[in-house]
């Protein structure tokens, strides 16, 4: 059943494209013609040679002619109708590779941190790529293999309804082995396409975090985990296209004795004189025609079954629960006054094991907010719930006096201008990725806010300067330089309210003094959140709230926390702690 509800959505993708079905169909039944016709003109020209001596020229002539127009016109359908397959092919696995990528800009969060990107990965474009090559092979064999077979029982039955019938009774053998066969292959070729997502996701891994594999010394344990899942993936590919390929030689062997059969039989029919040596000729060609199809189809159906499962896959992808979008009453936040609320909110990433429970919080317009806290209190969960990267499971949170579930996602996300210590730059020239935000921003405005954020120095260092490209996730640029240019990208934008997590992480001492007194501008007037571990760096907060286990214990400017003697104060004494 679940692979009938497959086969019906591969179906509406190929709907639009209905008239080059069509169109594709009618040539596939002039190539087909043409092609079975040409055994007629063939065995006509065989009776005309009779023995030495007795060719008949001036007849074999108009029938060699004929052959000549009959391959040229062949080879033009044939050349139009898989023109026609390849667009309807190419199509269909653009709106299925739109209609995933869209839904993965959709996806919650959570779906993403829950899964291999990698994997995620593989669903787009591998497996996307491996249902077009099976849908294609299907588009240009399956048409012409069943139109060819009908075509030639029409041939075979004009000739000779004997031999016809000699043919149509050995027919279900072939289809037979071919079934028998593709039914066992749909489980091996899932198991394949599984082991092939899980290597990706592997390899994936590895690249992308090479320099702490190498780090911790960890080739030995990466490589026998690679070995594991080739492994994995050799047997599975091996037993799919062993018992897959195991088809094409089958159905090619009882076809052979089809064939075989119809020599015999007709050779028989020839020395009666039912049937001329022409005939005879023609016959055997068509039963190599006829029975040339099941091969290619039962070859198409054991790819197809490949096909299925990648289309699975991707339809997988595709179906999964979006987020919740924007209600249909929701507003377009517009400018805020900065001011954030948060009321009784809860939340847990886990059902079973709370993280946050009854935080309240009131921030008013313009204070700068520090968030401190050991790692796994709530600090980063907090910015995430603020940029309603995940909603609350309890409470409400309020900007401007808007709850963010009553405005559009876009709309409250335009007003924050986030920092994070891991940086993210995109494939491009160092331009581009400053004013990512603002694409339409001119370079003068690129220029200053780089100069802001005191990256200009080394920008213009580079070989070309703003133009300079740099490669996906800025892997020829040092950690301080990738994250100022994402405070350069924040600059540029000075949304009314910021968020700096760990911001100045990666940045050496001097240039980090240079970048708050940048961000000390850059605050003036606009709400902020600043979420830090080095607690020099917060001092001139106007409210810090201490977290822990979910619960801000503590909250106050850092003289008046210092004062009560808590545990802000202990975080702060054990990080400025002077040995005697």
């Amino acid at each position: 059943m679940k692979n009938k509800k497959i086969y019906g959505r591969i179906l509406g993708l190929i709907k639009p494209y209905l008239h080059l079905v069509i169109l594709s169909l009618l040539l596939a039944v002039v190539s087909v013609v043409l092609t079975l016709y040409a055994p007629v003109l063939s065995g006509r020209g065989i009776d005309l040679i009779l023995g030495k001596g007795q060719v008949d020229f001036e007849g074999l002539w108009p029938v060699l002619v004929r052959l000549a127009l009959v391959a040229a016109m062949t080879a033009v359908a044939q050349w139009l109708m898989n023109l026609c397959n390849n667009k309807i092919t190419y199509h269909v696995v653009r709106d299925i590779r739109t209609q995933a990528f869209e839904r993965l800009e959709e996806l919650p969060l959570c779906y993403i941190d829950s899964n291999q990107y990698g994997e995620i990965i593989s669903k787009v474009v591998t497996d996307v790529d491996q249902f077009s090559d099976g849908l294609l092979l299907g588009f240009s064999q399956l048409f012409t293999g069943i139109i060819t077979i009908l075509g030639t029982l029409g041939f075979m039955l004009s000739i000779n309804v004997a031999v016809t019938v000699f043919v149509v009774v050995m027919t279900p053998l072939s289809l037979f082995v071919a079934a028998f066969i593709a039914k066992r292959t749909f489980s091996m070729f899932k198991a394949q396409s599984e082991a092939r997502a899980e290597m990706t996701g592997l390899v994936d891994e590895m690249v992308g975090n090479q320099k702490t594999v190498q780090a911790f010394s960890y080739e030995k344990e990466a490589g026998q985990r690679f070995r594991e899942i080739n492994e994995k993936l050799r047997a599975s590919s091996l037993k799919a296209i062993f018992f897959s390929s195991l088809t094409n030689p089958s159905t090619r062997f009882v076809n052979n004795l089809v064939s075989t059969g119809v020599a015999v039989f007709g050779a028989f029919l020839a020395i009666r004189g039912r049937i001329t040596v022409g005939q005879l000729s023609c016959f055997v060609s068509y039963a190599n025609q006829y029975t040339k199809p099941f091969n290619e189809i039962s070859g198409v159906a054991t790819e197809f079954q490949n096909a299925v499962v990648c289309a699975g896959r991707v339809f997988g992808l595709i179906d999964e629960k979006p987020q919740e979008p924007d209600g249909p009453s929701a507003i377009d936040l517009g400018e805020v006054d900065g001011s954030v609320k948060l009321e009784n909110v809860a939340f847990s990433y886990r059902k079973d094991t709370p993280l946050i429970t009854d935080l309240n919080l009131d921030v008013k317009p313009g204070q700068r907010i520090a968030i401190v806290g050991p790692t796994g209190c709530g600090k980063t969960t907090i910015i995430n719930l603020l940029m309603r990267f995940y909603d609350a499971d309890e409470g409400r949170i309020l900007v401007s006096g808007h709850s963010v579930r009553d405005v559009t996602r876009d709309s409250l996300r335009r007003n924050y201008g986030m920092v994070l210590q891991e940086t993210w730059l995109k494939a491009g020239t160092v331009a581009e990725n400053i004013a990512y935000g603002r694409p339409q921003a001119s370079r003068e405005e690129i220029i200053q806010a780089a100069k802001e954020a005191h990256a200009h120095g080394f920008i213009s260092r580079m070989p070309e300067g703003y133009d300079t490209k740099i490669t996906e996730s800025g892997g020829n640029l040092s950690q301080g330089q990738k994250q100022l240019l994402c405070i350069a990208r924040v600059m540029l934008c000075l949304p009314p309210m910021l968020i700096l997590d760990e911001a100045t992480s990666s940045i050496d001492t001097r240039t980090e003094i240079r970048i708050q007194k940048a961000f000390a501008r850059m605050m003036q007037e606009r709400t902020s959140f600043i979420v830090a571990h080095r607690l020099s760096t917060i001092r001139e907060a106007d409210v810090i709230l201490v977290m822990k286990d979910g619960h801000i214990i503590e909250q106050g400017s850092h003289e008046e926390l210092l004062e009560k003697g808590g545990f802000y104060a202990e975080l702060y004494n054990s990080q400025f702690a002077v040995s005697v």
